[in-house]
């Protein structure tokens, strides 16, 4: 007959039975130690021909630039945005003509 524990729940498995079921199917084969798993997304190469800053800019001139972006938007640039604009700006500027005080 199997024993009834304080919650009045039965028992299903012995302490051992329970050990061999976490050992085995929880934890794996790994010796009982947990292991981190990662996503599988994780595990896919990432790219290597660009880098994800952060910088600091003055909210005046993100306003400019999110109005630069829609305007080309509605001229018909439909896959421009921020970081396509800031690009092209890098491309036109001539720091020889860019003056000291900035």
């Amino acid at each position: 007959m199997k024993k009834r524990d304080a919650t009045g729940v039965n028992e299903v498995l012995e302490e051992d039975e329970v050990s061999a079921v976490l050992r085995d199917s929880f934890y794996g084969d790994n010796g009982g130690k947990r292991v981190r798993r990662t996503k599988k997304s994780a595990k896919k190469k990432k790219p290597d021909h660009y880098d994800v800053i952060c910088i600091s800019l003055y909210k005046e001139d993100l306003a400019q630039l999110d109005e630069m972006v829609a305007k080309l938007k509605k001229r018909g640039h439909r896959r421009i945005s921020r970081s396509a604009l800031i690009r092209f700006a890098l491309d036109q500027v001539d720091i020889r003509d860019l003056p000291r005080a900035y």
